[in-house]
């Protein structure tokens, strides 16, 4: 999983941006919101998801953790794909759309395109009770952060373990099994803790 990028902007256009890191070009769809805190030509940084399908890898960008989480937690509803996320998560902040989901607001939820009434009480239905209340998230967003560092670490541990051979889906489950994610946070001194213990888990198997 790429769980974050920061680099050099280098492209903007209206529904995504390209930053350059390592020397790669990455293209990441993200929302007007999002893209406006960019400037072209200047370091920016963007949480972010990996949509893996047969016949392509599509990042998505955001402006946070919390942001980035939420747009997971949309695509679990049936019939809502990540172009329907990222368009929902356009038209309302996260907790704007927590709010429209605990008060069982579908005119709110509709005003999405490509949402009907139908669409709005089945996405109503199943994510009751899994995004939480509006607020969770501290104002000045030091939750995201927080959740972004402990992300990019569990990251650096993968980004490892795929170096050293194993393939990036053992070396996840690897990770997870050493620390769950309901476990805390990877502190920046147990990185090292954690790869060796992620070894430990994959033993002789190479992927």
């Amino acid at each position: 999983m790429i769980a974050s990028l920061r680099g050099q902007v280098v492209g903007l256009r209206l529904d995504a941006a390209v930053l350059e890191v390592g020397g790669v070009g990455l293209l990441a769809h993200a929302t007007p919101a999002t893209l406006a805190g960019l400037r072209l030509g200047h370091e920016g940084t963007l949480a972010t998801s990996l949509v893996v399908r047969e016949d392509s890898l599509t990042l998505f960008g955001f402006a946070d953790a919390d942001e980035r989480d939420v747009f997971e937690t949309l695509q679990t509803v049936s019939g809502v794909g990540p172009r329907l996320a990222l368009a929902m998560l356009a038209v309302h902040t996260p907790d704007g759309l927590r709010r429209a989901v605990a008060d069982e607001d579908l005119a709110a939820l509709q005003r999405v395109p490509g949402i009907g009434r139908k669409g709005a009480q089945r996405i109503v239905l199943e994510l009751a009770d899994r995004l939480g209340r509006p607020g969770d998230v501290a104002a000045d967003g030091s939750g995201s952060r927080a959740a972004l560092e402990e992300a990019d670490r569990r990251g650096e541990v993968v980004e490892a373990l795929v170096g050293l051979g194993w393939n990036q889906r053992a070396a996840e489950d690897a990770v997870a099994t050493v620390v769950p994610a309901d476990a805390g946070a990877v502190e920046a001194a147990d990185v090292a803790a954690v790869l060796r213990g992620a070894l430990r888990v994959l033993g002789g198997g190479r992927g």
